[in-house]
């Protein structure tokens, strides 16, 4: 046992220590995994037992104007980390396909790292969709898919920022952010017009941007898995394929449940 607990250790510093970027070690939550991996763990414990014991008893809670306030950052901040990542991290670039890593100090390259955590700590700031959802008793829309796309992203993103801060995996960022925006302004829109959340085509065509966005993400990451001589990693990209293939899966289950089935019984 001991001789197992030894290596293990060896083995997390070597990954830990060794392989990192040293350019975001001192960034919040990025020294160790174990600060993520406790918001993770919050989140869920949070999420499946402690806000619906909480709840149980309780009238749900009215959060208009907390969520209005809630959905109009998240339309600024998506829609301003779409522009500075296009800008810094692909403007310019010669291939869609091949965007390697910049190491450097640079101050562009640092930079871009500094979008890589930004973007971690926006996801982290996501969680509140759920926390949303438990305190207003919105219990059917928290989803395997609901859950497993925010704490998969979350630990996606720390790895992405730990390891591979720039290049090929910024991409996700920016189309993320994107679809973020659009999805946040239609919440904007519908706490200021309530009466706009009996459309069901704005939801549809929402959902529709975001099987759009991995199925873009697939095909970007594709060709440096498979038969692109391009300077990334291969881990990563391995790792972008995969997850963006079963994302893409997962919503278009959603999509089909949501949407085909309503127009059928119709």
């Amino acid at each position: 046992m001991a001789a197992i607990i030894t290596a293990f250790v060896k083995y997390y510093k070597h990954v830990n220590d060794e392989l990192k970027d040293p350019r975001t070690e001192n960034y919040l939550f990025m020294s160790t995994p174990w600060p993520m991996l406790a918001i993770v763990g919050g989140y869920l414990y949070f999420v499946n037992s402690l806000g619906p014991t909480f709840m149980k008893k309780r009238e749900p809670y009215n959060m208009d104007r907390i969520m209005m306030i809630y959905n109009a950052f998240q339309v600024v901040t998506c829609g301003w980390m779409t522009y500075q990542i296009i800008i810094h991290a692909w403007l310019g670039q010669t291939s869609f396909f091949c965007n390697p890593i910049d190491y450097s100090n640079a101050s562009d390259a640092l930079y871009i790292t500094r979008l890589c955590w930004g973007y971690f700590i926006l996801k982290i700031v996501d969680l509140l969709d759920t926390v949303f959802f438990v305190l207003r008793k919105r219990t059917k829309q928290i989803t395997f898919l609901h859950v497993y796309h925010h704490t998969g992203i979350i630990i996606g993103t720390w790895i992405g920022v730990k390891y591979f801060a720039g290049g090929h995996i910024t991409f996700i960022g920016a189309i993320n952010s994107f679809v973020h925006a659009v999805m946040y302004a239609y919440y904007f829109l519908t706490s200021i017009r309530p009466e706009y959340k009996n459309s069901i085509w704005w939801k549809k065509y929402i959902t529709q941007l975001q099987m759009i966005q991995f199925f873009i993400l697939v095909v970007q990451s594709a060709p440096t898995l498979f038969w692109m001589d391009c300077d990334f990693p291969r881990l990563p990209a391995v790792l972008l394929f995969t997850q963006n293939i079963f994302m893409l899966f997962l919503f278009y289950d959603f999509y089909r449940r949501a949407y085909r089935t309503k127009k059928n019984v119709l």
